[in-house]
């Protein structure tokens, strides 16, 4: 969804607030003032986007190396909210379990909106049109589209709530298809695609250098959260300290490849100004665009985007599944009221914690725009990720001795790198972007001051947990 936007570059009413962190710090450094800061958004990668995704990846690798290595010493649900509370105390695991719930919420409204303009395109090709009013965003960044509600993107996250009501067993279970369903697309598409490829299109490889590049890692960072969620299945995997390790390194690296070959078809089939702000039915649903406009046979497009579809039910469900565990931890360490760790009577699923989730997700999901939802989630998982790298490196000082089923090699170097680039990756995004996560997390540390720290299960005084 994200890779036509990141070649084609974001613009916007020129403002401080729609410019990068980077580009205003370094013209602080350099100038002493903002007079050549681009305020508009940001800048397109091109083609070189290629070049972003194995940036990312090698930021991601890192990262994950320090996720694998905590994962395979701390085997419980929660994910980074648990290695944090294990490693740097609990006031910091609030505030990376607080950041945790934003990056899946709002990830998962973004892959939502993703898939409704997916199935609107889908239905088009078929002759069955589906009325703006009830498909598209209601609020895009320039304002009221004139849209009500956005069914499509409401109704599958309703779906999927259900069906992670029932258990998960059934839902992994349904996962494993979609992913090799997903798998298939995609190979059909590298071959489709590949034969409608001009090369032509490739040129200007990298139309705004390394600007562009950076730019389009810190967009198209959201895609690579999926190994994140790998770690908060750790109480239901059969062996964590090698499962878990495992899948979080063998995800990345294959994410990796499949991304950077999707990229490069994509912009070679179109030029990437064709994925720019303005053509909305390219910006949400660049491959079904550019398949339709380059006449590809119907069937095969059919095919390929039902896969798309697969993978993005496939992504919802997992980050779905990942934000109710996360939840379920904070609650059973009484950071969150217990009715979030609740059991349902039939199901043993938390039931509350999931259909909370649900409507977190699918009722904002019915209402904004992707780009929204993905740069509030991008800053989320790069901050998680940044307090993992550290923890990390605390614990290896604290705990040498610890059983440790991975450890994470030429230690503190990579986990340094790690916190670096992502620091970097942030800063690529926009200033808007870091007020609204400072905002959240203010919100977040007013609750834990009045609610958690007094209902912590380890707090000083008696008082139950509501």
């Amino acid at each position: 969804m994200l890779t036509g936007t990141a070649a084609a570059g974001e613009f916007s009413q020129p403002s401080l607030l729609h410019a990068q962190v980077l580009d205003v710090f370094q013209n602080l450094f350099q100038h002493g003032n903002l007079s050549g800061v681009l305020m508009h958004g940001r800048p397109p990668a091109g083609p070189a986007i290629a070049i972003s995704f194995l940036l990312v990846a090698v930021a991601c690798g890192f990262a994950g190396l320090c996720y694998a290595e905590l994962a395979s010493m701390i085997p419980i649900a929660g994910s980074a909210y648990t290695y944090s509370y294990a490693t740097l105390g609990e006031l910091i695991a609030w505030i990376i379990g607080w950041d945790l719930i934003l990056e899946y919420a709002v990830s998962n409204v973004a892959v939502a909106v993703g898939f409704g303009s997916y199935v609107k395109a889908q239905m088009a090709s078929f002759g069955v049109p589906m009325a703006d009013k009830w498909s598209t965003p209601v609020w895009a960044g320039t304002g009221w589209t004139g849209s009500y509600f956005n069914i499509p993107a409401f109704l599958i996250v309703f779906i999927l709530t259900v069906l992670l009501l029932w258990g998960i067993r059934e839902s992994a279970e349904a996962n494993n298809i979609m992913v090799l369903i997903k798998l298939g697309a995609i190979l059909t598409f590298l071959v489709v695609g590949g034969m409608l490829v001009n090369p032509a299109n490739w040129h200007p490889f990298a139309p705004s250098g390394f600007g562009g590049i950076v730019s389009g890692g810190a967009i198209i960072f959201f895609t690579y959260i999926g190994f994140d969620s790998v770690s908060t299945a750790a109480e239901e995997a059969k062996n964590p300290q090698k499962d878990i390790p495992f899948g979080i390194i063998a995800s990345l690296l294959v994410c990796t490849v499949l991304y950077i070959g999707v990229a490069l078809v994509l912009l070679g089939m179109m030029k990437y100004s064709t994925f720019a702000g303005d053509n909305a039915e390219a910006v949400n649903a660049p491959v079904a665009y550019a398949l339709t406009h380059l006449h590809a046979n119907k069937w095969l497009q059919t095919v390929i985007v039902a896969g798309a579809l697969m993978g993005m039910i496939s992504s919802l469900l997992v980050f779905q599944y990942g934000q109710t565990r996360i939840w379920f931890a904070m609650s059973r360490d009484g950071l969150l009221p217990k009715f979030f760790s609740t059991l349902h009577v039939k199901f043993k699923t938390p039931h509350w914690s999931t259909w909370i989730a649900g409507a977190a997700v699918g009722i904002p999901a019915g209402f904004v725009d992707i780009g929204e939802a993905a740069d509030l989630s991008n800053i989320g998982t790069l901050f998680a990720f940044v307090l993992v790298s550290l923890g990390v490196l605390f614990l290896r000082k604290a705990q040498p001795d610890r059983p440790r089923g991975f450890k994470v090699p030429m230690v503190p170097l990579f986990p340094i790198l790690s916190v670096l680039m992502c620091l970097f990756l942030m800063a690529g995004l926009l200033v808007i972007t870091w007020i609204r996560f400072f905002g959240w997390l203010a919100i977040g540390l007013i609750i834990y001051f009045f609610y958690s720290r007094k209902h912590s299960e380890f707090a000083g005084n008696q008082t139950p947990a509501v």
